[in-house]
């Protein structure tokens, strides 16, 4: 492949990522870094800043796993086998995901058959960093599996389903994605400050308007709107960095998760993440009153 990077910055680059250590040689970088240039589509003036963006040291261990470079792949599986068990707990909680992370690590280092067969470390391109990348793509093995066990599930008898203790309009899937929500609006709401779950749990849990919550809290209801809102918008962004970087879902996979969550409202109970210990502080009011 003809470099149509600069020879000096190829160079800088292939220092900054530590190439050498793993027995990458400048060419060899030079390569992955147009590669990857070349399936974000960027060229010309773009071509410089795109690869400095790059997360250059994982691009280089990639490169020398994919080398067949002994040490490189041995610290790949000790740096990341951790992360993604991990991701894989926070996937399946019964340690049911796990499997899918320790099988990820052959097809890391899955040699190219036949011609047409691409190791998995080829795809990427580092963009993002590796951990991303790992997560992202035991996610959507995960998904894989989910909808793949939904799909050769047996249809049950009228016996058997009035039996069930399972919603029948609610599907394997949906209920994975419902789990990993829980959990993770869970931990958000655990990590707000005291006063913020108590406009919470008065609003949500027992139903107050924003005047009475004003009166509870000694502020104006415009105050507790405000409040409210930055409340809500604190948690979603915190349960979206939870499923995208510890879970790691993938855009498409949290819409479907937020999907699962409306179609389901009925099942989250706000009460239960707050605690009773938040509801006991609030005095009753008298509504007749308003």
């Amino acid at each position: 492949m003809a470099l149509s990077l600069d020879r000096s910055l190829v160079a800088q680059l292939h220092h900054d990522a530590g190439a050498a250590r793993w027995g990458v040689d400048v060419d060899s970088f030079a390569r992955v870094l147009e590669r990857s240039a070349a399936h974000g589509g960027v060229t010309g003036e773009a071509l410089e800043a795109y690869v400095r963006s790059l997360h250059l040291e994982d691009l280089a261990l990639s490169t020398a796993c994919l080398d067949g470079i002994e040490i490189a792949w041995e610290h790949l599986v000790g740096r990341y086998r951790p992360i993604l068990h991990r991701a894989a707990d926070a996937l399946d909680p019964t340690g049911g995901a796990r499997e899918l992370a320790d099988a990820l690590h052959g097809d890391l280092y899955a040699t190219v058959r036949d011609g047409d067969t691409r190791a998995l470390l080829e795809y990427f391109h580092g963009r993002s960093s590796l951990a991303t990348w790992l997560r992202a793509v035991l996610a959507r093995r995960y998904v894989d599996r989910v909808r793949a066990a939904r799909r050769m599930d047996p249809l049950a008898d009228d016996e058997s389903r009035a039996s069930s203790d399972v919603s029948p309009g609610l599907s394997a899937e949906r209920e994975g994605f419902l789990t990993l929500m829980r959990r993770a609006v869970r931990r958000a709401v655990g990590k707000l400050e005291p006063r913020e779950r108590l406009r919470l749990c008065c609003y949500y849990a027992q139903d107050l308007t924003l005047a009475q919550i004003g009166r509870v809290l000694g502020e104006h209801e415009g105050t507790v709107s405000r409040h409210l809102s930055r409340t809500r918008q604190a948690i979603r962004i915190d349960v979206e960095r939870q499923l995208s970087e510890e879970a790691g879902l993938d855009a498409a996979t949290l819409t479907e998760c937020f999907s699962a969550v409306v179609e389901d409202a009925g099942t989250f109970n706000v009460a239960d993440w707050l605690g009773t210990s938040v509801s006991r502080k609030v005095a009753p009011v008298d509504r007749s009153k308003e």
